[in-house]
C-alpha cells in the first residue's frame, strides 16, 4: 500500500483566505473618525482568534488584556484596569512563544503609545474624545476637504462647470489637481467594500476635459474691505489664499521671485504630466477676480524688504515653497555635469531643454522629482538613464505609476545602491558614478527601513552626467528672523498658519511642513486664508449657490475600475506632450455611478450630511 498522498488544498482554508481579503478590504477602508480604541479591540479580537493555545501567555493572557480594554472601551474601567491592561501586554510581550502572541502585544502597547488620550477619555470621561465622530471618509483624507461626492454627482447630471465651481469652493486648481493630484481620498473609498475605490481624479479630469476652467465664470467677490495682504510667493499655496481673501473683499498683492506664476506646478513638474496650458487655466480664473494684482521678478530682501510689508500692508502671508535641491556629500560632487533635479528641471520648465544627445545620465533619488528628472531625461534624447537609490523599490516614495512609467520608458532602476564618489576625467567631467550595495537591516519606530553596506563590492555605472534628487530645502534667509527653524529652515507656526511670534504674519505650505504634495499646499493656503480674514476682523462665508443632485439608490453590482491610460511607452517618450488618456464618456457615467454617497447614507447622517 502506497503511504504517500498528494496534498490538497484545504476548502476551509480556501474560503478562510477568500474571507480574510474581504476583511483586509474593511480594515482599509476603515474610515477617519473612528474611536482608535475600537479598532484596537477588533484587531485583538482577531489575534486572539490565531493562537494555537500552546503558551500560556497568549492563550490566557490575550483574552485577559481584551476583557481590559472592552472594559475600558465601554467607560467601566479606572487608572487601575488601565496600568493592569500595559503590564499584562508587557508581560506577553516577553514571554509568548511566537509573534502570534508577542506581536499582538506589541500592537496594543502601540496604541497606548499613540492613543493615550484617548484611553483618558474613556476612562476619566467615559467617552470618546470630542473629535470622535463618523465623516465622509474621501472628503476628510483630502486636505483641501473638497466635496467629492457633491462634483461627483454634478458631473454624473453632466453639469461639469458646477462641478467646477464646486471643487473650486475649496480648491482653485481643479486642472492642476486633476492631472497630478496624489489622490489621498481614493484611500478610504468605502467602494474599496464592493470592488474598487471609485477614479476620483480621472472624474475630476473629466470635467476639466469638457470646459476649461477659465470659461467657467468664479464666484462673485465682497465688497470691498479696504484691507490689503500681501502674499510671499506665487505658487499654490500662495495663489490659493490669495483666491480665497478676494472672493471674501480685501485686496491681495502676490510677489512672485520668478517671471510666472505657478511655483514647482510649473518649474519643478514636466509638461507631459501637467502641460502648462493646462496649469495657466486654473491661474487665468484664480486672478480673474479681480482683487488680485501680480508683481513678478520682485524678491523679498532684494527688491522689497519684508519691513516694507510689515508698514504697507495689514496681514502678509509667506508661502516660498521648497524650491532648492539639496547635495549629498561625496567625492566629486563639484565635478562638471553634477545638478540639482530641482534646477535642472526649472531649466525645463522655462523652455530651456537640455541636449543630452548620446550621454548617460544617472539620477541619485527614489521621490517623484527623481522619476520627473529621469523620464525628462529621456525626452532629451540620454543614450541611457539609471536611477540610483539606496533602498528596495518597494521603499520608493515616488508614485508606482511613475515608477512603472518610467521603466517602460527605459530608465534601469539600480536599488540597494547608495553614493559613494563621483568620478571624473583630467579635465574635471563626469566619467562615472561609483556606489556601493547595500542590505536592508532594521526598521525605524515610523517603519521605514534602514539600509546598511552589504558585503559586495562597489559598482561603477559610467555616465556623463549626474542629477541629484534627494530632496529640496526652502530658501529662508530673507526671513531668518521671522520664526525660522534653523536646522530645519522651516517657519514654525501655530495651527492657524500664523507666525508664533508674528501677530501679522503667516505661512504655509512646504516652507512650514518641508516638501510635500501639491494638494497639502492649497489646503495650508486655504486654511490661511479663512484665519487671516479672522484677524483682520471679519468672518466672511464665500457661498456656492449649488444645488447638489439629490442621491438615487446605490448601484451594489461589482464594477472593474477605470484606469486612465497613457500612450504607448514608444511614442510618449520622444516628446513632452501629456501622456495620460482622459475617460470616455461612457467610462466617467459608469465611475460616477459606482460613488455611495456617503454625504448621505451613513456616516453622512451622522455629521455633515445633506439629509
Amino acid at each position: 500500500m502506497y503511504k504517500q498522498n498528494v496534498l490538497h488544498t484545504n476548502e476551509m482554508n480556501e474560503k478562510t483566505t477568500k474571507f480574510l481579503d474581504k476583511f483586509m478590504k474593511r480594515v482599509k477602508a476603515n474610515p477617519p473618525g473612528v474611536c482608535p480604541i475600537a479598532v484596537q479591540l477588533s484587531f485583538l479580537q482577531s489575534s486572539r482568534s490565531q493562537t494555537c493555545g500552546k503558551c500560556v501567555p497568549c492563550r490566557d493572557g490575550l483574552e485577559q488584556v481584551e476583557n481590559m480594554m472592552r472594559q475600558i472601551l465601554e467607560g467601566n474601567a479606572d487608572m487601575d484596569t488601565f496600568n493592569n491592561m500595559v503590564e499584562l501586554a508587557e508581560i506577553i510581550q516577553d514571554t509568548a512563544d511566537c509573534a502570534i502572541g508577542y506581536e499582538a502585544a506589541n500592537i496594543v502597547l502601540q496604541s497606548v503609545e499613540l492613543f493615550r488620550d484617548e484611553y483618558m477619555s474613556h476612562i476619566q470621561n467615559h467617552r470618546c474624545q470630542a473629535e470622535i465622530g463618523q465623516k465622509v471618509p474621501c472628503i476628510s483624507y483630502c486636505p483641501a476637504n473638497v466635496d467629492i461626492p457633491g462634483y461627483i454627482a454634478l458631473i454624473g447630471e453632466h453639469r461639469y462647470a458646477d462641478a467646477i465651481n464646486l471643487i473650486r469652493h475649496d480648491n482653485p486648481f481643479p486642472t492642476a489637481c486633476a492631472f497630478i493630484c496624489e489622490h489621498p481620498c481614493e484611500e478610504k473609498c468605502r467602494r474599496d467594500l464592493i470592488d474598487s475605490p471609485v477614479n476620483i481624479r480621472g472624474l475630476k479630469k473629466f470635467a476639466v476635459d469638457q470646459i476649461a476652467a477659465d470659461q467657467v465664470k468664479v464666484p462673485e467677490c465682497n465688497v470691498s474691505t479696504g484691507k490689503k495682504v500681501a502674499i510671499v510667493g506665487g505658487g499654490p499655496s500662495g495663489l490659493t489664499t490669495a483666491y480665497y481673501l478676494s472672493l471674501m473683499g480685501h485686496k491681495v498683492v502676490v510677489f512672485e521671485e520668478r517671471g510666472q506664476l505657478g511655483g514647482m506646478l510649473r518649474y519643478g513638474i514636466p509638461n507631459y504630466r501637467l502641460p502648462k496650458d493646462r496649469l495657466d487655466e486654473d491661474i487665468n480664473a484664480i486672478l480673474s477676480t479681480g482683487n488680485i494684482e501680480v508683481r513678478l521678478n520682485t524678491a523679498i530682501g532684494k527688491d522689497i524688504t519684508m519691513e516694507q510689508l510689515k508698514e504697507e500692508y495689514n496681514a502678509i502671508y509667506i508661502a516660498i515653497g521648497a524650491q532648492v535641491g539639496k547635495s549629498v556629500r561625496v567625492e566629486g560632487v563639484e565635478s562638471n555635469g553634477v545638478y540639482s533635479a530641482v534646477d535642472m528641471l526649472g531649466e525645463i520648465g522655462k523652455g530651456n531643454l537640455p541636449d543630452y544627445t548620446g550621454k548617460r545620465v544617472v539620477v541619485v533619488g527614489g521621490g517623484n522629482v527623481a522619476m520627473d528628472c529621469a523620464r525628462s531625461a529621456i525626452r532629451c534624447n540620454a543614450k541611457e538613464v539609471t536611477v540610483i537609490y539606496r533602498r528596495r523599490q518597494v521603499d520608493m516614495t515616488a508614485l508606482p505609476t511613475e515608477i512603472q512609467g518610467a521603466i517602460e520608458e527605459g530608465v534601469e532602476l539600480l536599488t540597494l545602491n547608495s553614493p559613494v564618489r563621483i568620478k571624473a576625467d583630467e579635465n574635471g567631467n563626469v566619467c562615472a558614478f561609483v556606489a556601493q550595495p547595500q542590505m536592508i537591516n532594521l526598521y525605524d519606530r515610523q517603519g521605514k527601513p534602514s539600509a546598511i553596506d552589504a558585503n559586495k563590492d562597489e559598482i561603477e555605472v559610467p555616465c556623463e552626467v549626474v542629477l541629484m534628487a534627494i530632496g529640496q530645502d526652502i530658501v529662508s534667509e530673507p526671513f531668518a528672523e521671522y520664526d525660522v527653524n534653523p536646522r530645519r529652515k522651516t517657519f514654525e507656526t501655530e495651527d492657524t498658519t500664523k507666525l508664533k511670534s508674528y501677530d501679522k504674519i503667516f505661512a504655509g505650505g512646504d516652507c512650514v511642513f518641508g516638501p510635500a504634495t501639491v494638494i497639502k499646499a492649497i489646503g495650508a493656503g486655504k486654511i490661511a486664508a479663512l484665519n487671516i480674514d479672522e484677524y483682520l476682523g471679519y468672518h466672511h462665508k464665500y457661498l456656492d449657490d449649488i444645488a447638489i443632485p439629490e442621491p438615487k439608490e446605490n448601484n451594489r453590482n461589482h464594477y472593474g475600475r477605470v484606469h486612465l491610460t497613457d500612450r504607448s511607452a514608444r511614442e510618449r517618450k520622444t516628446n513632452f506632450e501629456p501622456i495620460e488618456n482622459g475617460m470616455s464618456y461612457d467610462e466617467a457615467m459608469q465611475e460616477c455611478g459606482k460613488c455611495l454617497r456617503c454625504d448621505h447614507f451613513g456616516c453622512g447622517v451622522v455629521e455633515g450630511g445633506r439629509v
